[in-house]
């Protein structure tokens, strides 16, 4: 069966929203809109080990989301990471279509459309590219995009980069619950921690007070750093409301994810969020997701459980984890 795209559907000349689109009314941006005046976390990495400790922990505390700034990423690649991604979206249809994926079929990377449906059938307004960028031993190169060219170069590139950035976050969160810097790298598999690249694209939307790109949900990753174009979309939830986040040009966002939250213990808070998308503008981001292995027995840390603060979370290898959250199981 031929799969509807998004993309395809926004340059075809659509005035009014498909009825799969439009959201029930309480979700609806326009009945949901965020508060003004809040702005979320910004850490330089810059500063002295013992402020970031702090800094770091209070965020993923508090709001489970930071932008961090000073991470030694450059600028310049940012720049080719985002222009191969834009690239490869501005291929004709037919060719894009040669990288689909079949989530049917258990084939998820890949050029996909994310139609599996809610409770009330509802579809989001974004196509994506989904592929494994680390361990090598698990990347499939052939599933990577040919065009443009020099696609694989700078995501192997960029892999190295979040390899480094992630250990540095995770090192940061270990301490700040009082443990070794290790404390999470090793059972998120440390050198086999896996990295999975999304680029989400969301085209111009007819009515995008009706519509989301992404619904409310958390990441099931450990974390998710993340840059996007210059275009807003990204909303988090915070003390009952939703927190537009600004862009900052350079800035990594940093989510945590689900699996930080049980093995913290519930200290570091998997954050809550969404995407609005633009009535006149392509919004896009580069989501990467740091996940541990399949195999993985993920748990609250032993150091953090004891009589006076039992274990909230059970102990569950990440595969079943993620077979629950697919089905929409109690975990």
């Amino acid at each position: 069966m031929e799969v509807e795209r998004v993309q395809a559907l926004a340059f075809g000349g659509l005035n009014e929203l498909p009825a799969q689109f439009i959201r029930p009314a309480h979700e609806r941006p326009e009945n949901s809109k965020p508060i003004e005046g809040v702005t979320v976390p910004v850490i330089s990495l810059s500063q002295p080990r013992d402020v970031l400790v702090k800094e770091v922990s209070e965020a993923c505390s508090q709001w489970g989301f930071l932008l961090v700034t000073d991470h030694g990423l450059s600028p310049e690649l940012i720049k080719r990471l985002q222009q191969v991604g834009q690239e490869f979206f501005a291929l004709p249809q037919k060719e894009k279509e040669a990288y689909a994926n079949d989530p049917s079929s258990g084939k998820f990377e890949g050029y996909g459309t994310k139609m599996t449906k809610n409770l009330e059938e509802k579809v989001e307004w974004v196509d994506y590219y989904f592929h494994l960028m680390s361990p090598p031993s698990k990347v499939n190169h052939d599933i990577w995009p040919k065009h443009p060219p020099s696609y694989r170069e700078v995501n192997e590139e960029y892999s190295k980069e979040m390899l480094r950035i992630t250990g540095e976050l995770l090192g940061l969160l270990s301490e700040g619950l009082g443990l070794d810097k290790m404390a999470l790298a090793t059972p998120l598999g440390d050198q086999e921690i896996e990295l999975e690249m999304k680029i989400n694209m969301y085209p111009p939307c007819p009515q995008p007070h009706l519509a989301l790109g992404v619904e409310p949900h958390t990441d099931m990753s450990a974390l998710t750093l993340l840059v996007p174009n210059d275009v807003p979309g990204l909303q988090v939830w915070k003390d009952g409301s939703w927190i537009a986040v600004d862009y900052l040009p350079n800035a990594l966002f940093v989510h945590v994810g689900d699996q930080i939250e049980v093995l913290s213990n519930g200290k570091y808070k998997s954050v809550l969020h969404r995407s609005v998308v633009n009535k006149d503008r392509t919004r896009m981001s580069w989501a990467v997701f740091c996940a541990p292995p399949h195999e993985a027995m993920i748990g609250p840390l032993p150091g953090l459980v004891n009589e006076q603060n039992p274990a909230k979370y059970s102990t569950k290898t990440f595969a079943e984890y993620r077979y629950r959250k697919f089905n929409k199981l109690p975990q």
